[in-house]
């Protein structure tokens, strides 16, 4: 019993390390660099665009629909920047919808980037960001798409586009 005890004080300790060390801290101009939540965005001085993005924003409900079947089974990585303007618009909308569709919040890692789109603990290595924001889309542990900076037809019909598997290129891919 002391045994199993020690495991399990010692498996939530490394866990509640892991996720500390990649949590997001406050550059020394204030963005975020770092894993973040939802939550961290309702922060000033975050909260400022990321709520007015978020509440402006009108969603194209019929594509909505179409989401809330294909969303199901994905997961994504995303990066952005809070000192990016794109990041700015695009972040507060993507969550929107995703939640319109009733998508599972905690199947995203959003990962935000300095203007180098780099972390310190390299939390973008591998992933080939060269603009933000970037929200790669995952199906089995395999990508499926992504979405860079902006849409191509609207956020939900390029989102709707890449979970659905067909053809698509964002904007700056030939």
């Amino acid at each position: 019993m002391k045994n199993v005890f020690f495991l399990l004080a010692f498996f939530l300790l490394t866990t509640s390390n892991a996720q500390q060390k990649f949590a997001a801290t406050k550059s020394a101009s204030g963005h975020l660099i770092g894993l973040v939540t939802k939550a961290d965005f309702n922060q000033q001085p975050y909260a400022t665009w990321f709520t007015k993005n978020f509440d402006t924003y009108t969603l194209d409900t019929k594509t909505i629909k179409a989401l809330q079947k294909k969303l199901k089974r994905v997961t994504i990585k995303a990066f952005m920047g809070t000192w990016c303007k794109d990041s700015r618009r695009e972040v507060p909308r993507f969550y929107k919808v995703l939640e319109a569709a009733n998508f599972d919040l905690k199947n995203i890692e959003m990962i935000t980037v300095n203007r180098g789109k780099r972390t310190p603990d390299n939390l973008q290595e591998g992933f080939d960001i060269k603009r933000v924001p970037t929200f790669i889309f995952y199906k089995k542990g395999k990508e499926i798409g992504r979405y860079v900076e902006f849409p191509r037809a609207s956020l939900e019909k390029d989102i709707l586009t890449i979970v659905s598997g067909k053809p698509y290129k964002h904007s700056y891919e030939k």
